[in-house]
């Protein structure tokens, strides 16, 4: 089974721009975190991992073998690391966007005067976030960062064991990035967006490709000018997630090989390398 964790393909309709895995592709493999819901919808990291968990017990219930795939990093870890999210409260957070970020920033310090040791204070929805958990929670920043899950988190402790594996992107990926975009505007990515924009909810309407060409649908903006924003964001995209996972000691890198044969090979042969060194 193959637990995708791209944190917008759990979105219906959104196929061509989050690259989805073809009909056919998943009618030989089971695949599980797609189509889950509607893009007028949210779904939060809290509610992606109960769903996903459910799934991946499942599957090892059954003996099955379990593939986790994708570039969500949040998301691959709160399938496999002790990561816990604090409840939020719709009323609590509009009382608190409601009050101005000066105030806002004083009364997180006043419950927590080390809070800016974990929070940018500058930031106004992280600070309204932190107000919002010690409401619900009675937690303030400081504790939570001091608490023995927050510790397994950054130590990278995992609640279960995985092999762990990236590709190295290559030289060329900014290139290939382009390609890449080009080849979704040839299979329909603008009729795409023109379908899910009258649907798309705050979250679905900021994934990357789908967000640059919503003002041309919407606006009449520009082609050319969205298709570069898009290839743009998807680089920035790409360095972040690369970041977030280098930091990780558990994976396993492998360099770019232009070969697709080879490529797969190569990351076989690590993986029962991998495989029997564990054993």
């Amino acid at each position: 089974m193959i637990v995708s964790v791209d944190s917008m393909q759990v979105y219906r309709g959104m196929d061509i721009g989050t690259a989805k895995p073809s009909v056919e592709m998943r009618a030989q493999i089971p695949h599980r975190m797609i189509d889950i819901v509607d893009p007028t919808d949210e779904f939060s990291a809290a509610e992606f991992q109960e769903v996903g968990r459910r799934a991946i017990d499942a599957a090892e219930d059954s003996h099955g073998r379990v593939v986790i795939v994708g570039g969500s990093g949040l998301h691959f870890r709160a399938l496999v690391d002790p990561l816990t999210f604090a409840p939020t409260d719709p009323a609590i957070r509009a009382d608190l966007e409601a009050r101005t970020d000066e105030d806002a920033r004083a009364e997180l310090l006043a419950a927590d005067p080390h809070a800016d040791d974990h929070v940018d204070v500058a930031n106004p929805r992280r600070v309204v976030r932190a107000l919002e958990i010690i409401a619900l929670t009675g937690e303030t920043p400081t504790q939570r960062h001091t608490s023995a899950e927050a510790d397994a988190v950054r130590s990278y402790v995992p609640v279960r064991p995985f092999l762990g594996f990236g590709l190295d992107a290559g030289a060329a990926q900014a290139a290939r990035a382009g390609e890449r975009f080009v080849d979704m505007l040839d299979a329909g990515l603008l009729d795409e967006v023109t379908r899910l924009a009258p649907i798309m909810g705050r979250t679905a309407s900021q994934a990357v490709g789908y967000k640059e060409l919503l003002p041309v649908v919407r606006d009449g903006a520009d082609l050319d000018d969205a298709s570069g924003a898009a290839i743009a964001a998807t680089m920035g995209l790409v360095k972040r997630q690369r970041t977030f996972f280098r930091r990780d000691p558990r994976v396993r890198w492998l360099p770019w090989e232009d070969d697709d044969e080879l490529r797969v090979g190569r990351a076989v042969d690590v993986i029962k390398e991998a495989a029997e060194w564990t054993s």
